[in-house]
């Protein structure tokens, strides 16, 4: 929990996060989730063999063209600036971490909106979405030695470890439910 001892700066924070707004992603966004994801993908990991916008606004409209409800997208949009952060929960059906039945196959925001609680926003969506569905736990799989992996600890994930031992970047939460009931204050 963050404590503000600077009242001012706590009335900015939450006038800023009143301008935000989350909706589950249309066919219509297909084109600015693209160019999103390829910005925050670079953020994140560098633009060495990153996706090119051409790429990702292909896969983004062949998801939408062939959705079903294995899947899902929620998108964050800013008033006045357009999206600025996503995350896509689908079903997750593998033999590896097969106690697990969601994931949170992506999740990203523009980094100058990162520490806004955003994020929280989104991880909480993808979890009640995923209850909604008969869903009760999901995984997610990252960069080993992302910084941000201390947020999904935060949140309460656990490491998955690989059958020998090793941290790859995988993380879990086996009862979404639990994670909801913490982000009642969301």
């Amino acid at each position: 929990m963050v404590i503000y001892s600077d009242t001012s700066k706590l009335k900015a924070i939450k006038t800023e996060q009143n301008s935000f707004g989350i909706k589950e992603a249309t066919a219509a966004d297909a084109k600015a989730l693209a160019v999103l994801h390829v910005t925050t993908f670079n953020e994140t990991h560098g633009g060495f063999k990153a996706p090119t916008y051409e790429i990702r606004e292909w896969q983004w409209q062949k998801a939408f063209q062939d959705k079903d409800d294995s899947w899902f997208c929620f998108v964050i949009e800013k008033k006045d600036e357009g999206l600025i952060g996503f995350a896509k929960g689908q079903s997750y059906n593998h033999t590896d971490h097969a106690e697990f039945s969601g994931e949170l196959n992506k999740i990203y925001l523009l980094r100058k909106y990162h520490k806004l609680g955003l994020g929280r926003q989104l991880v909480c969506k993808v979890a009640n979405e995923f209850i909604k569905r008969g869903i009760n736990s999901m995984l997610l799989f990252g960069d080993a030695n992302n910084p941000s992996n201390k947020f999904y600890e935060q949140m309460g994930a656990e490491k998955l470890f690989s059958k020998n031992g090793e941290f790859h970047g995988g993380y879990g939460w086996r009862d979404l439910k639990k994670l909801v009931a913490n982000c009642k204050n969301v």
